[in-house]
């Protein structure tokens, strides 16, 4: 089959490998679509991630389609059936399983390789994580369950309030996705630097909008808009440490910072002890999701309640991922969708 190996920063090969067959308690899948994603375009300019992956290695993370075979053992899943998994499951039995914190469970099972015509899905994400999506639901809709339970995993995390007033710190796909699912609880103001994003940060729901290259100085207009206290919950979502500061430099006595974007390795922030101490700061990191969320996404995705096509800029052949990755990161799309 056609797959696309990440060999190291910036070196994405597309390769002919041996299609995956399924041991006992996998599946397989034919990938519909693999939608492209924030993470992936970090782990692309990196050359690795600190969880998920080390090169060399099948690449990609976000895919629905059908299964295709079954290994061993598999009696609840058929062949032709329409799925998604998540490509993470949990071990269930360790320290953090055991206390419900499956996103800190250190054994978890990773899977990636979503852009290729076929991805073998591991059994305890069979276990866990692999969910049946309806016949008329698109697959590059079904294909955002995952970054979706991120999110929703970064709101329960969160604590916030009806009619909270929220900074989200990042127009890219996953800022988006929090300014969709708060608009009908928080008044959220969307910073980000792409004027095309902030729009459909707008039709998603955002009661503000600002342009960073505009308007640079963020905490000081965050402050003039709530009586000169800060934002009562501020969501970072670009994992670039200086912004990891302006969130926190937003926020009022009291308030909730998510520290939800995930910054290079061995990276630092300063932050004010005084502050923190004296205004009672909540910080927090929120990392990944969980079972509970990847259902929760599956379904909120499923009602149609959310347009979250908006996110999908065009979809593509698989041949074009590389150059797919540059736009990216030129920021002249927010997700493709893959066609292998």
């Amino acid at each position: 089959m056609l797959a696309a190996l990440l060999y190291g920063q910036e070196d994405l090969r597309l390769e002919e490998v041996a299609d995956p067959t399924p041991a006992a308690g996998e599946v397989v899948i034919q990938v519909g679509t693999a939608t492209t994603c924030g993470t992936d375009l970090k782990v692309w300019r990196r050359g690795g991630h600190a969880k998920m992956l080390k090169p060399p290695t099948l690449f990609g993370h976000e895919a629905a389609g059908q299964i295709v075979a079954l290994g061993a053992g598999i009696t609840h899943w058929q062949v032709g059936d329409r799925v998604v998994a998540n490509n993470s499951a949990p071990c269930s039995h360790c320290f953090f399983c055991q206390r419900q914190e499956y996103s800190l469970c250190p054994n978890l099972t990773w899977n990636n390789g979503t852009f290729a015509q076929y991805l073998k899905i591991p059994a305890p994400i069979v276990q866990h994580n692999l969910l049946q999506i309806p016949d008329e639901l698109p697959w590059e809709l079904a294909a955002m369950t995952e970054p979706l339970a991120c999110v929703l995993h970064g709101v329960a995390r969160s604590h916030i309030q009806l009619k909270d007033k929220v900074v989200v710190l990042g127009d890219g796909a996953i800022g988006l996705m929090f300014v969709a699912v708060l608009a009908n609880t928080a008044e959220v103001l969307l910073w980000g630097g792409n004027d095309h994003r902030l729009e459909i940060g707008k039709k998603l729901g955002a009661a503000q909008t600002f342009n960073y290259h505009q308007i640079p100085d963020i905490p000081s207009v965050v402050k003039e808009l709530t009586q000169g206290w800060g934002a009562d919950v501020a969501i970072e979502v670009t994992g670039v440490p200086s912004v990891w500061e302006t969130a926190i430099a937003s926020a009022r006595p009291g308030a909730t910072i998510n520290l939800f974007g995930g910054c290079p390795r061995d990276t630092k922030i300063t932050v004010n002890t005084e502050q923190l101490h004296y205004n009672e700061l909540t910080i927090k990191g929120v990392f990944h999701n969980t079972p509970k969320y990847v259902r929760s996404a599956l379904a909120l995705i499923a009602s149609r309640k959310i347009p979250f096509e908006l996110l999908i800029s065009e979809q593509r052949p698989l041949k074009d991922l590389e150059q797919v990755f540059y736009e990216m990161k030129a920021r002249q799309v927010i997700k493709v969708a893959m066609i292998p």
